[in-house]
């Protein structure tokens, strides 16, 4: 048998021999760092770097020169504007901006100084609002009085609201005197008490208009029983009063239309049976007292015709 050498030529095994046993080099690639289409992202990058950096610097300058340039400082009284003002002073307000004094507008807190300025007492409502470059616009909405306070012998405001208001120097008001609320009352009572007032002399003029022309005094310090002083009975259009003078009247806490028309009509009778009325009770129904403090005379009333409530 042949060998395994005798069965193949030499020839043959020198050829086969290098292809399987020989290692070849690897081949060498050469990479190019920047190619030519790598060139238009960098010039984006560098673009784009360039406009964040442009910006930043824009907007840096931009913030110094509205904070701190002393084109936008707040220096004098006359940068500020004030409108809506009667009875509240220029400097009860140019005061509440003293903390923004050398100040950039842009720096003054707004909803601050609006609160600020709602705490003076005749300010209902303040705006405040910035008018660049170096400008405040204050708008002020005062409150409105409806009734004159005796506090010991000197004489405040109220307003519907039952907010104390210093009277102002200059101003003309006709209101009656209301007694009975100090400044210790609490504020929530004051406003349910002046409400009452209110009320009361809104359905006062269903009556008769120009009657609240004729209430002098009305006392709230009980709140179920508005008290009021009566005066010049003879221009309600009363008949027969004659010499009568002022008259308190306790109304109670409602229905003062059918309460007043019912005191109008019957005045003059209770005049002249009983002489000088100085007070009348209409609390109770379908029964009048008339001076009841001296225990005088208790009359029962000609039924009124009913009348539209005003509420």
């Amino acid at each position: 048998m042949a060998t395994e050498s005798e069965s193949y030529p030499p020839e043959l095994l020198s050829d086969e021999e290098p292809r399987y046993l020989r290692r070849q080099k690897p081949l060498e690639i050469r990479r190019r760092k920047f190619s030519r289409r790598s060139w238009p992202f960098y010039r984006r990058a560098l673009v784009a770097g360039g406009a964040i950096l442009a910006g930043g610097w824009f907007i840096h300058l931009t913030t110094n020169f509205l904070l701190y340039s002393p084109r936008m400082i707040l220096a004098r009284p006359d940068q500020i504007e004030l409108v809506g003002n009667h009875y509240v002073s220029r400097t009860a307000v140019l005061e509440k901006f003293y903390p923004d004094r050398g100040r950039s507008v842009l720096r003054v807190p707004l909803a601050k100084r609006r609160r600020t300025l709602e705490e003076i007492p005749w300010v209902e409502q303040a705006s405040v609002e910035r008018v660049l470059p170096d400008r405040m616009r204050v708008e002020l909405v005062e409150r409105t009085p409806v009734a004159f306070l005796r506090l010991g012998t000197d004489l405040a405001l109220l307003d519907a609201f039952g907010v104390v208001l210093e009277r102002p120097l200059a101003g003309e008001f006709r209101f009656p005197v209301v007694t009975g609320l100090r400044e210790s009352v609490p504020p929530e009572v004051r406003e349910q008490r002046m409400r009452l007032y209110v009320e009361f002399l809104k359905e006062i003029e269903l009556v008769r208009p120009g009657a609240a022309d004729h209430v002098s005094e009305v006392d709230l310090s009980d709140g179920r029983d508005l008290r009021a002083v009566l005066a010049e009975i003879a221009g309600l259009g009363a008949a027969g009063v004659g010499d009568q003078g002022p008259v308190l009247v306790h109304f109670g806490e409602n229905d003062f239309v059918n309460k007043f028309r019912v005191f109008v009509e019957n005045i003059g009778p209770w005049h002249a049976s009983a002489g000088l009325v100085e007070s009348v009770d209409l609390r109770f129904a379908r029964q009048v007292v008339v001076n009841p403090e001296a225990k005088t005379t208790a009359a029962k009333a000609q039924p009124a015709a009913e009348a539209p409530h005003s509420r």
